[in-house]
């Protein structure tokens, strides 16, 4: 079957292969056929190093398909189910599922050191334990979620990471309140569905910041109130908030200088969530007066912060009820073979999500 893969970590482009074979399968396992995947920034990240990934991998983590068939002792689904894929199960029985914190279960991270692909030439491991640049991919059977038949195949694979964390980020992990002011640092994928979100939850002003014109075009048309460009944010903090601070801020850069920012823009009290994924051994500098003085809240936010199933299914709710806009998301679509295309389009911001149809 046909795989993208990277090579070597710190490569920039991916190799389009059809001697790839999706392995591992038996008991408690499915065979998916990927028929649509989204292309998020987690991707580069893994590609360049700053998120850690065996190598040689099939990169892509927010994909949907159908079942193609299930191992011994699956009961929950069977071969035709619709399905997105979950990077992030909950395995439900270790310390973080049994307090309901299953953003934080670990057993999906198990997964990514546990190859799904093979070739002649060796071991071929998925992105965190998944892999869909490929036409079939092997996983856990708890990282496949059925879906209802009504819910396209591209739309269910946003939902599987970049919706599900940037809804979840001020759904669940800010909360944000009605009549509250919000800024959102990085307005990707990710970014406008947490504009989304602060809408949803009846935010009064939402500002979003992003270095790039037509992202900052697009904020406006999914219901922020103002975009701006990085250098014109402390205006907007003056005009917004007479310059107290925003009442949260959304950090979806992931790197510690927009941390910064983020920390510096919000008010005190206020709200800081840390949204973007960044690298080890970037480090964010706060000194201990600032901490303890200006008291604001720093919420990292994994996954969205909440039951990934549950906040699957409200999605779905919104999405139908029209409460949130989806297929928007989609600026651009590629085949399989111009994988590389994607990449570039994500590397210079033109693209909100790239949906690759497989």
């Amino acid at each position: 079957m046909r795989a993208a893969v990277l090579h070597e970590i710190g490569q920039e482009k991916l190799e389009v292969l059809d001697d790839v074979e999706a392995v591992g399968f038996g008991p408690g396992k499915v065979r998916v056929r990927v028929r649509a995947t989204g292309l998020c920034h987690s991707d580069l990240s893994a590609m360049n190093g700053v998120l850690p990934q065996p190598a040689p991998f099939v990169p892509g983590h927010e994909g949907a398909g159908e079942i193609l068939e299930v191992g011994d002792g699956v009961r929950h689904l069977k071969a035709g189910d619709r399905v997105v894929i979950c990077w992030l199960p909950a395995c439900g029985v270790c310390p973080a599922c049994k307090r309901g914190q299953t953003e934080l279960c670990l057993a999906g991270f198990m997964n990514a050191g546990t190859p799904n692909f093979g070739r002649s030439g060796g071991d071929v491991f998925g992105f965190a334990g998944t892999g869909t640049f490929a036409e079939e991919v092997v996983v856990d059977a708890g990282c496949a979620v059925a879906i209802p038949d009504d819910v396209p195949f591209d739309i269910a694979a946003l939902i599987g990471c970049g919706v599900t964390t940037g809804l979840g980020a001020a759904l669940n992990t800010a909360d944000v309140e009605a009549g509250s002011s919000v800024a959102v640092i990085g307005c990707g994928g990710v970014g406008i569905s947490a504009v989304q979100g602060a809408r949803l939850k009846g935010a009064a002003e939402i500002v979003a910041v992003d270095p790039v014109a037509s992202r900052r075009e697009s904020a406006l048309k999914f219901g922020a109130t103002k975009a701006v460009s990085p250098e014109e944010l402390a205006d907007a903090k003056q005009q917004v908030t007479g310059g107290e601070g925003f009442d949260y801020v959304f950090e979806v850069v992931g790197k510690s200088a927009t941390a910064r920012t983020a920390y510096e823009n919000t008010r005190r009290g206020g709200t800081l969530v840390v949204v973007g994924a960044g690298a080890m051994d970037d480090f964010l500098q706060l000194n201990m007066f600032e901490l303890f003085f200006d008291e604001k809240r720093i919420l990292p936010s994994m996954y969205g912060g909440g039951d990934v199933l549950r906040s699957y299914e409200r999605t779905i709710a919104l999405w139908r009820a029209g409460r949130v806009d989806l297929a928007g998301l989609i600026t651009h679509r590629v085949q399989l073979a111009e994988i590389n295309e994607a990449l570039d389009q994500m590397r210079t911001g033109t693209a909100l999500r790239t949906c690759i149809e497989i």
